[in-house]
């Protein structure tokens, strides 16, 4: 008997750094894999959030079975509040994911009626035709997952976000032995992390960031200020062991540092000496060289910890001489701009200021191209799929899975969207469907589209020129001239005889004495397309143009 076609569809991550959905069908029975947000590019002008387009999932809602995520990061978690509503089905993790989630999903009032189940390592969840078990890898927060997927067709291992660390600071690595003995009962398909697929060799392990926390709290004057990502729980472990062992207290700065802080130590995954975290209030009376801030902002973001800090508006916290900054993060793609404004805002209040390019106070949370070989060497795969990355990363990655030995035709490069079909010894791309960028601005999800994000970009170029027509209401004649506003476009004052001028231009084309009113729609029309060309002629530039009609 025939087995039917397992289908693999990506619905984001695949071509870009962020959004990573993935999900996986075997006849009636679908599963997804993470439901992570991307943080808008500098041309979607005020969007707040990009998620996946789910209208494939809409379609097939009886069909899904559950979300497994595997891990806390917002690149995996951050669009389930904006999902889980439509779908309205269980989510599977481990349990400091799952805090993590509820958080988010309290943020957004989305909690009520969210079925969140917290699955140990080892352990397994039936979905349908689907087992999924969890097992552990070592990335830049605790409680990372891998998943091992048991499937009618083979056994399927997705990564997640990894790397090889075998001294990480929570004491938890990658369990590679596990991979191993899955790599010696054979696997159908390896999905593995391609984020840091370009780069050579190994990374770093955490080890060396406690290091240099260490000494820079040992030699640091005064105060240290330590920025990093609310969740990179290792990290602010490091900070807390490092100042445990300087005598100096910790300052947590930030709401959601506050919030993750107070949840990791509920849960038992940061462990703080009696004493060491400290309240603002006790600010005054702790000697400048026995503090130590921890908070948000390493990305620049304007209205984080660290930027108010660095525009001096921040209620509790401002910059003095001999202070010490260290930025334990790297830029995510397309915010260096913004980082190194904060930074050199550092600078100038005479703060000495940390960052990856001058001292390991970082290292990523993905492995390097020799790690992603011996994952790749261990699990054996029969077929295999890079996931996660940008174009460029996905086809390095391809070509490493091709010089440990896979055979390029086991090998898919997919983007999102893409159908593959796979049996047990033969895989094929069949189609697409719909993966476009949703959208969220404010409070609306989806209802600003290309169109918007258009008009938006054309008023940011060009600016907008309203022309206010008043036209008696019985003949339809023109009353009056034209008035001209024009904003963005044009410096009025200067520009005024051309605005005049346009006024002009309108009222000649508009004052015909015809018996019967002209039609409102030709009018808009007409005056559009006069005022596109004479400014067009005039400036080079095309401002948006709103005739609006004014009856009296």
């Amino acid at each position: 008997m025939t087995k039917s076609k397992l289908k693999i569809i990506p619905l984001g991550g695949l071509s870009e750094i962020g959004k990573n959905m993935m999900l996986m069908e075997y006849e009636n029975d679908i599963i997804i894999i993470d439901s992570g947000l991307m943080f808008p590019g500098e041309e979607m002008l005020g969007i707040d959030l990009v998620i996946p387009d789910i209208s494939y999932l809409r379609e097939n809602k009886e069909k899904i079975r559950g979300i497994v995520i595997t891990h806390g990061h917002e690149d995996h978690i951050g669009a389930l509040p904006y999902l889980l509503p439509q779908l309205n089905v269980p989510v599977y993790s481990t349990k400091l994911t799952n805090g993590l989630i509820s958080v988010k999903l309290k943020e957004r009032k989305a909690l009520a009626g969210a079925e969140l189940n917290v699955v140990p390592y080892g352990g397994q969840v039936n979905l349908g035709k689907f087992r999924v078990e969890f097992f552990h890898v070592c990335h830049s927060i605790p409680d990372a997952a891998g998943l091992i997927i048991h499937t009618p067709l083979g056994t399927i291992v997705h990564s997640g976000d990894f790397k090889l660390d075998y001294t990480p600071v929570d004491g938890k690595p990658t369990d590679l032995s596990r991979l191993a003995q899955l790599g010696a009962q054979g696997v159908l398909l390896l999905l593995s992390d391609s984020t840091y697929s370009e780069m050579p060799g190994y990374t770093p392990s955490e080890r060396v960031v406690g290091e240099t926390l260490d000494r820079v709290m040992a030699d640091a004057p005064g105060r240290v200020i330590v920025t990093t990502f609310s969740s990179l729980v290792s990290r602010i472990q490091q900070v807390i062991d490092a100042a445990a062992k300087h005598q100096r207290r910790v300052f947590i700065i930030g709401r959601s540092m506050t919030d993750i802080v107070k949840m990791t130590l509920e849960l038992g995954y940061l462990k703080a000496p009696d004493g060491i975290l400290a309240r603002i209030d006790e600010l005054k009376n702790t000697p400048h060289d026995k503090v130590v801030f921890v908070t948000t902002g390493s990305q620049g973001e304007p209205t984080s910890a660290l930027v108010r800090i660095a525009n001096q508006d921040h209620r509790h916290v401002h910059i003095l001489r001999g202070d010490t900054v260290v930025l334990s993060a790297t830029p995510v793609p397309g915010n260096e701009a913004l980082i190194n404004r904060t930074v050199d805002n550092l600078f100038r209040q005479g703060a000495q200021v940390l960052y990856d390019k001058v001292a390991q106070v970082h290292v990523h949370g993905h492995g390097g191209q020799e790690e992603l070989k011996l994952l790749l060497n261990l699990v054996k795969p029969r077929f295999f799929i890079p996931i996660h990355g940008e174009f460029r990363h996905l086809s390095f990655h391809a070509k490493l899975a091709q010089s440990v030995g896979i055979p390029e035709k086991n090998v898919f490069l997919m983007e999102d969207g893409d159908v593959l079909e796979l049996g047990e010894w033969s895989g094929k791309i069949t189609g697409k469907v719909s993966s476009g960028n949703v959208y969220v601005d404010g409070l609306s999800v989806g209802d600003v589209g290309t169109v918007v994000l258009r008009d938006r970009r054309m008023l940011s170029r060009d600016g907008i020129v309203m022309v206010i027509i008043t036209v008696n209401r019985q003949t339809g004649k023109l009353v009056g001239r034209p008035d001209v506003v024009s904003r963005g476009f044009v410096d009025t004052r200067e520009a005024k005889d051309m605005l005049e001028e346009s006024c002009n231009i309108v009222a000649r084309s508009l004052d015909h004495s015809g018996a019967r009113p002209a039609e409102w729609g030709f009018i808009y029309a007409k005056v559009r397309d006069i005022l596109h060309k004479y400014y067009y002629d005039q400036t080079k530039r095309r401002p948006m143009i709103l005739p609006v009609m004014v009856k009296v």
